[in-house]
């Protein structure tokens, strides 16, 4: 492993805890309903109410992470995440948990937040992005085979999510602490004002692609929240061989995530994410459609193959926007909002026109907002992130102590090309 990704593990780890719950959704609502007796809309109900503080964070937190520090902040979210998720997983009272689950989204929002500003500081961050997909899907794949092994009841899963944020909270050593200094090439320790905050770059382009990230969730999410009854009800399929089709899916995941690490922007953004959502959406017809094994298992394996392929693609598409990771973290609470709305979405939609005619509006939404995405990408190709300007030094005051050797060492740009009637060289003041 090459020493950028080694740098990396870090924000993998804590992008893991942001995104665990969300990927654990469809069991914390089951054991909810089945371990509290709470009605399956009160249970979504709940499950929204987590991934919703966990959205509401993330747009609160999207230009205040470097404010607050990454290590601080993210020990901040792994705090409240095990507090709040083992407070829910300890106690049986519905309004106790209510509050837990509050509180551990919150925390998962802040983790996330912190692992996005990052990740979008990386020199890849779509590898980084696909490491970070790669490890929550694997933890959840893992849980889904394990947890319902060792019994019933809401507990396991929420502790599940406590202790994996306890587990994360050694990789947060590695993580930068807030800094007061201003990183000059060629000088290191070089005390400067701390960096203004610069506006917000691409302010079109990153609103398009937040908008349309929170449709495309919630379209994803929105037949995710009803497969378990199309298999069952529609395909007449046992609870067992839904579960084996779900296990095998979220495999089916693991091997897109590392295909979409290896290839990387070998074909640029625009191509994955446009195809990859037309694949989706036709896969989201099949498997809504489904009357049987083989047209289920088609449908749900191969959308959860593309399915992260995308999401990957579009990490590192918003993180191209801004090198502090603003856009990033606006776009992740985006699609976490959408990841929220999209049950009640689906429940609704399967009521009024049933599972087919749910799936016919959810591949045409997609289809639909393909374009968008597509657009975004184009017009940002091969778009590095934006790079961040130092502040311009605030002269030396005479009690600074800095030999004039060492300002001599620092390199002034010198630019290349200047417009007509410029000097076109600069100046060293000495004094």
């Amino acid at each position: 492993m090459s020493s950028r990704l080694r740098a990396a593990w870090p924000l993998v780890a804590v992008f893991a805890v942001g995104y665990l719950a969300s990927y654990l959704l469809p069991t914390v609502v089951g054991r909810l309903s089945a371990g509290l007796g709470l009605a399956p809309a009160q249970a979504g109900l709940v499950g929204s109410v987590l991934l919703l503080a966990s959205s509401a964070a993330g747009f609160a937190l999207a230009s205040r992470v470097e404010r607050f520090g990454p290590r601080r902040l993210a020990r901040t979210g792994l705090v409240l995440a095990f507090a709040g998720y083992g407070a829910a997983a300890v106690t049986s009272a519905v309004p106790v948990v209510v509050m837990g689950v509050t509180v551990g989204g919150l925390g998962s929002g802040t983790a996330t937040a912190v692992a996005a500003a990052g990740i979008a500081a990386q020199r890849d961050p779509h590898r980084v992005s696909a490491l970070g997909l790669l490890s929550v899907s694997a933890t959840a794949g893992t849980l889904y085979l394990t947890i319902p092994r060792l019994g019933g009841g809401h507990t396991l899963p929420f502790a599940a999510l406590a202790v994996a944020a306890l587990a994360a909270w050694p990789a947060t050593r590695r993580l930068d602490s807030p800094g007061a200094r201003v990183s000059v090439p060629g000088v290191q320790g070089l005390p400067g004002p701390r960096a203004s905050r610069p506006p917000l770059p691409h302010r079109r382009s990153g609103a398009v692609l937040a908008a349309a990230m929170l449709c495309w969730a919630m379209a994803q999410n929105a037949l995710w929240g009803v497969s378990g009854r199309i298999g069952t009800t529609q395909a007449g399929l046992s609870e067992v061989t839904v579960g084996a089709v779900f296990a095998v899916a979220l495999g089916a995941g693991l091997c897109g995530v590392v295909v979409a690490g290896t290839v990387g922007a070998r074909f640029g953004r625009a191509v994955p994410i446009g195809a990859g959502t037309v694949l989706i959406a036709l896969c989201v017809g099949v498997s809504s459609s489904a009357r049987g094994l083989a047209a289920f298992a088609v449908g749900e394996v191969l959308w959860n193959t593309f399915y992260p392929v995308v999401l990957s693609y579009l990490i590192g598409l918003a993180a191209s926007l801004d090198s502090r990771g603003r856009w990033a973290v606006l776009v992740g609470s985006a699609s976490s909002l959408g990841v929220a709305c999209g049950p009640m979405a689906g429940s609704l939609l399967s009521a009024h026109t049933g599972y087919p005619g749910m799936g016919l509006v959810l591949c045409a939404a997609l289809l639909v907002v393909a374009v968008p995405m597509t657009a975004v990408a184009v017009h940002t190709s091969g778009r590095r992130p934006v790079p961040v300007p130092l502040p311009v030094p605030a002269p030396i005051r005479r009690s600074t102590a800095v030999a004039p050797a060492v300002l001599a060492e620092i390199p002034v740009p010198v630019a290349e090309t200047a417009p007509a009637g410029s000097a076109g060289t600069a100046k060293v003041l000495a004094s």
